[in-house]
């Protein structure tokens, strides 16, 4: 793909569709935002390497930020981190649930390449959920290269006695293994789930706020290398909890310890009020560690990129988008998401460029000067080339895959398969997905579909 999102594929349907992309009311703060935002272009240069600050947040919906066309929540720290930088209108998450997606941004490669990546998503510990300590991660290689490492938040790559982050590259972790866990007790459907490294620690603060102060501990710290931080935020996953709803965390987790298996999704509680709570403490959370790196004077040479692993769960706000977490669906794998480097990136900017989760590994091991393992080869793509110097964006197909559906993009075409039909859309003109052109192109989906089976076909199975 080129600069201005046109695709050596199809350029006629990418201009028709670039109108299209540049119009979506959720890909909009307001008119006077998007009239400041400017097409992506590169400023070559040099730089010293960035230290790497990579947030994300859990279950946040495409449209649940107010520069992503959020009506009703406000999220004016991450508003401000995208108009220093490069808001993307076309990112992706490697899978439709938490744990897969994880698992290919910490190791660039599909979630189907290891048994870890298989589970949607993993819920229990054993030998196999997980990636093992022998497998190259974006914290080994540029723990490798000189970097210092740390994971603070959600881990999702694997249980204790078998899997952590200590044994996969990162120098120190405080979190959760889970995906999901009580913002006061901690309790997870595993039990007790809060540790500094592989140590069990207690703690009753509202989960978000806990881990942004740690995230701020390890930012003032004096750093004599490089650094990466992996920031990784349970909200706004469930259970609805807002800050200061104790009661509610009490009743929950005494559901849990009594058996109840089900209290920590919550299907009884929640509302569009609590969920806006979380998504704009998250956003203030955020803004806490932003500002710890400008006023430890890091700001300028910190590459950040915020995303989330999935799209939307019940309460966020997808549109114009169909479908949501779970699902192969626009909703449930196009995602918000911001870079932000001072040093190398013009701020105010916009991309269309369709870009996936384990491309950010690919391209921040390109720019920390980290050589990916030969024995273990990426299939994301580096993003270095368009950002720094003006190359075209990588033009490939993005494949996705679950127990159930299947898709592939390519351009502006996007095969689907959600049951046992084949559909196919055009995802610029139609990112709702509602006008199925699979009749009109049967040789497209042909073609997609062969891709899809061709690289499924490399990867392990479910069985």
């Amino acid at each position: 793909m080129t600069n201005s999102g046109t695709t050596r594929r199809g350029v006629i349907g990418a201009l028709a569709g670039a109108a299209a992309v540049t119009a979506l009311p959720a890909e909009t703060a307001s008119a006077n935002a998007a009239a400041a935002e400017t097409p992506f272009r590169a400023k070559p240069g040099s730089s010293k390497r960035p230290n790497i600050l990579f947030i994300l947040a859990d279950d946040l919906g495409w449209a649940d930020l107010s520069s992503y066309g959020s009506p009703e929540i406000k999220t004016p720290n991450l508003d401000r981190l995208a108009r220093g930088g490069v808001r993307f209108t076309q990112a992706y998450s490697a899978g439709a649930v938490c744990s897969p997606t994880r698992v290919a941004l910490y190791t660039g490669r599909f979630p189907g390449r290891t048994p870890g990546g298989l589970p949607e998503p993993i819920g229990s510990a054993n030998e196999r959920d997980g990636i093992p300590s022998t497998h190259p991660t974006l914290a080994s290689l540029l723990k490798k290269a000189g970097y210092t490492t740390a994971l603070i938040g959600k881990w999702h790559g694997g249980f204790l006695p078998y899997f952590s982050p200590l044994r996969a590259g990162w120098d120190e972790f405080f979190g959760n293994y889970s995906g999901g866990l009580d913002y006061y007790s901690k309790i997870s459907g595993n039990g007790h789930d809060l540790y500094d490294g592989e140590t069990p620690v207690q703690s009753d603060q509202y989960y978000t706020d806990l881990i942004a102060d740690r995230a701020e501990e390890f930012v003032r710290r004096e750093h004599r290398k490089p650094w990466l931080l992996n920031l990784n935020f349970t909200s706004p996953h469930w259970p609805w909890e807002a800050p200061g709803d104790r009661a509610l965390s009490e009743e929950i987790t005494a559901r849990v310890k009594a058996g109840d298996g089900r209290a920590l999704f919550h299907y009884d509680g929640g509302s569009l009020e609590t969920y806006t709570k979380m998504v704009e403490n998250l956003d203030q959370r955020i803004g806490q560690v932003l500002t710890a790196l400008r006023r430890t004077g890091q700001e300028e040479n910190t590459l950040v990129v915020f995303a989330s692993d999935n799209g939307g769960e019940r309460f966020s706000y997808n549109w114009p988008l169909t479908g949501n977490k779970g699902s192969l669906q626009e909703g449930g794998i196009r995602v918000p998401t911001i870079l932000r480097w001072p040093a190398r990136v013009r701020s105010g900017q916009v991309s269309h460029e369709p870009v996936v989760t384990h491309d950010w590994t690919a391209t921040l091991l390109e720019i920390a000067g980290a050589a990916p393992s030969p024995e273990y080869p990426l299939d994301g793509a580096s993003f270095a080339g368009y950002l720094l110097r003006g190359a075209d964006a990588p033009e490939r197909d993005l494949f996705w895959r679950t127990r159930a559906n299947r898709a592939l993009r390519r351009g502006k075409w996007k095969y689907l398969r959600l049951s046992t039909s084949d559909a196919l859309y055009d995802v610029e003109a139609d990112p709702r997905e509602q006008a199925n052109l699979a009749a009109k192109h049967p040789e497209i989906v042909a073609e997609l579909r062969a891709k899809w089976e061709e690289i499924n076909s490399k990867l392990l199975s479910y069985g």
